[in-house]
């Protein structure tokens, strides 16, 4: 007998993503701790590697060289990522704030946030001097600013520490015209290195054209220029600030003791709360100094990842000391594929440098980037007939990728009696309920999906966007939502977190949307998954019946969300597309409805039949047919290029064949996300073609990227793809 699915008991938050996280989620996916719920909350899907800034600035390596993608190590590690900033942590609840959503609760945490440039208190700084950190900000505009600045541009480095020079003939390596000033306040630039390699870096700079100014204090940034101590003033067309860095500013107000801003931590880089851990730049070791190095973040990850887990096992004892090393090597680029070493004070200078720090950080980026496939559970020796077959060769998607085949559900459906009430107005197959209540028209649908991510806060919120589309695509004003929850196996206490939660994100879309989420049904089973019936009114319901030949068909979403939702449970998804989709499908509707629902002949939303099936079920209701121009066809970011590496949803397949000899499309990655199931959808409005561009326009000026993609067209239900 196998043993069943093992419930879940204590969360564990990883606040940030900075380097040590990324490797405790890989080592977390090698060896997870079954009964722990992981999370990891960072701002942005990637964080960039320090190690290799320096090389990306001068031109060596592309952007996504040195990224750590998050959503693939949080896949990886079976985590949930909330991409979001951590704001505070409210220790007597347990809970970590995260703006615009509900807060996070925790049994254990772990920070690892990185620094920040700290902005001197000095005029005009803050409005013009970009600082070193965050490194993903600084990159944005530096590429910018190297992409886009006339010859002979001005650069300004305001610290001559070691980042400040070694950024300082990065720039001149990249744009070898500009004009490259370092501006050290203090007499000695590079004062925290040796001599040799001091003096060593100083000789790159002369070679190269990078001016050193000592004794050279900065008292105003202005647009375009530095003004100095005595009255100087220094033209600049980019200055880059590298002094001081701070930790977050909310940190004190957690209470926990801190060093200068910074998480003390003791050996066992445990706070002094021993619910809460620390790692990487934010952390300063009570016990041994340490200046903010990523090495020391990289050395730590694997006591933080014991430590972690015996926390979660309730453990004090076996939690594990880290000894820091008390020197490492300081590798330095000079931006022309060399580097000058520093350790123990004896310098070596050369190309074989560039190469050995070259060597060692792809070495780091392909620990994090090349994760080690997890087997699957081995089929029993002795199963049926066709078990294999049923399964198929990738795992079974989630959102509207995992609902029944069209034409199955069609053949049940047609066998199914028609209404026998005269005040349902509606017949089975249709997307939503017609009810009469005199002259008022009463719509009422359901929906209900397995998760697709991790998260439940926004997975509600999805869920919640995706079954009021029915709704809004009838030009119904929502009324009242209940839910059906089913959890999985889980204590009292997480499971009320995890309800909590579901109900803010969703009770937050139902009454923007204009509707009371009133009660519903929670249920424990296997996974996450839940759904919603929805009650809207309307006076006139927009049905898909109404298309007439020669009006236009405009779409109000890109299409793409079941190819990426299935790249990305394989890890083959970048985070950035992953996060694209994500915020595409949390745009609600209302305001796409609103526009297009009095003028529209006929609407429906694009959802798990794709816009192939949706537009073939709307032409079949009308008795009309219909062409598309595949080129005008919006798609997500990314969504083109992982089909034509054979990523699909697990419906695709049924969605090609449902249609097949009802459509005439091209054999391409693009025409094969027509058929792609959408969760969250846009909507797809049939409207006289004179009123196509008023709507569109009307569309943009909300803020809504709508596209005119064809016609109908006269004649037996069929979709022409030009």
């Amino acid at each position: 007998m196998d043993m069943p699915a093992l419930p879940l008991t204590r969360d564990l938050v990883l606040i940030g993503g900075g380097h040590a996280h990324a490797l405790v989620l890989r080592m977390w996916g090698m060896k997870p701790l079954p009964g722990v719920r992981l999370t990891v909350i960072n701002p942005l899907p990637t964080a960039a590697y320090s190690g290799m800034l320096p090389g990306h600035v001068a031109g060596h390596y592309p952007r996504a060289a040195l990224q750590l993608d998050l959503v693939r190590l949080a896949r990886h590690a079976g985590a949930r990522l909330i991409l979001g900033r951590a704001e505070g942590i409210d220790r007597a609840r347990r809970q970590v704030i995260v703006p615009g959503r509900a807060p996070v609760a925790y049994d254990i945490a772990s920070i690892d946030t990185g620094i920040t440039g700290e902005m001197p208190q000095i005029p005009g700084f803050a409005e013009h001097v970009t600082p070193a950190k965050p490194l993903d900000a600084f990159a944005d505009a530096w590429e910018v600013f190297a992409t886009t600045a006339a010859p002979g541009a001005r650069i300004a480095v305001v610290g001559g520490g070691v980042a400040g020079v070694e950024l300082a003939l990065a720039f001149k390596h990249r744009r070898p015209d500009a004009a490259v000033t370092v501006y050290e306040a203090g007499p000695e630039a590079l004062a925290l290195l040796g001599p040799g390699a001091r003096g060593r870096l100083r000789a790159h700079c002369a070679r190269l054209g990078v001016r050193i100014e000592e004794n050279a204090r900065v008292t105003e940034a202005r647009a375009g220029a530095l003004l100095l101590e005595g009255g100087r003033v220094e033209p600049a067309d980019f200055i880059l600030g590298t002094g001081a860095t701070r930790p977050a500013d909310w940190l004190p107000q957690t209470g926990l003791a801190l060093h200068e801003g910074f998480v003390t931590v003791s050996p066992f880089l445990q706070s002094s709360d021993p619910a809460i851990f620390a790692a990487g730049d934010i952390a300063h070791l009570a016990h041994a100094p340490r200046p903010k190095a990523g090495v020391y973040a990289v050395r730590e990850a694997p006591v933080l990842f014991e430590n972690l887990r015996a926390a979660a096992m309730g453990r004090p004892g076996a939690l594990r000391l880290y000894h820091p090393q008390r020197d490492y090597l300081k590798l330095i680029s000079t931006g022309d594929k060399r580097a000058v070493a520093d350790k123990w004070r004896l310098p070596l200078d050369g190309k074989w440098l560039w190469r050995w720090k070259d060597r060692i950080d792809r070495r780091f980026m392909e620990k994090v980037h090349d994760l080690p496939a997890m087997p699957a559970p081995a089929l029993p020796p002795e199963i049926a007939e066709g078990v294999a077959e049923a399964l198929g060769p990738k795992p079974l998607c989630g959102g509207c990728g995992a609902k029944m085949g069209r034409a199955a559900l069609a053949d049940v459906l047609a066998a199914q009696p028609r209404a026998i009430r005269g005040d349902v107005l509606s017949e089975p197959g249709d997307d939503a309920a017609v009810l009469a209540h005199g002259d008022v028209r009463q719509v009422f649908t359901t929906d209900h999906m397995r998760a697709f991510i991790e998260d439940p806060w926004l997975f509600a919120r999805l869920a919640a966007i995706h079954a009021l589309g029915d709704i809004w695509a009838m030009g119904g004003a929502p009324q009242a939502a209940l839910a059906q929850v089913t959890l999985p196996r889980m204590t009292e206490e997480l499971a009320a977190r995890t309800l909590a939660e579901i109900l803010d994100a969703a009770g937050t879309v139902f009454r923007a949307a204009g509707a009371d989420l009133v009660g519903g049904h929670t249920s424990l089973g296997a996974e996450l998954s839940l759904g919603f019936s929805v009650t809207g009114l309307a006076a006139a319901p927009v049905g898909i019946d109404g298309a007439r030949p020669g009006d236009a068909l405009i779409l109000t979403k890109p299409l793409g969300t079941g190819v990426i939702l299935a790249a990305e449970m394989l890890k083959a998804a970048p985070g950035d597309v992953v996060a694209g989709a994500l915020a595409a499908m949390d745009r609600p509707l209302a305001a796409d409805a609103a526009i297009l629902a009095p003028l529209a002949h006929a609407m429906t939303d694009v959802t798990g039949f794709g816009l192939a099936g949706h537009l073939i079920n709307l032409c079949e209701a009308s008795g009309t047919a219909a062409e598309i121009e595949l080129s005008a066809v919006p798609l997500l970011p990314g969504a083109e290029a992982l089909a034509a590496q054979g990523h699909h949803s697990s419906l695709l397949p049924q969605n090609i064949a449902a249609l097949a000899g009802r459509i005439f499309a091209p054999e391409s990655p693009r025409a094969e996300l027509l058929y792609d199931p959408q969760t969250a959808g846009g909507l797809l409005a049939a409207l006289p073609a004179d009123q196509a561009a008023t709507a569109i326009s009307a569309l943009a000026a909300q803020g809504i990227q709508a596209v005119r993609i064809g016609r109908i067209t006269e004649g037996e239900p069929f979709l022409n793809v030009l």
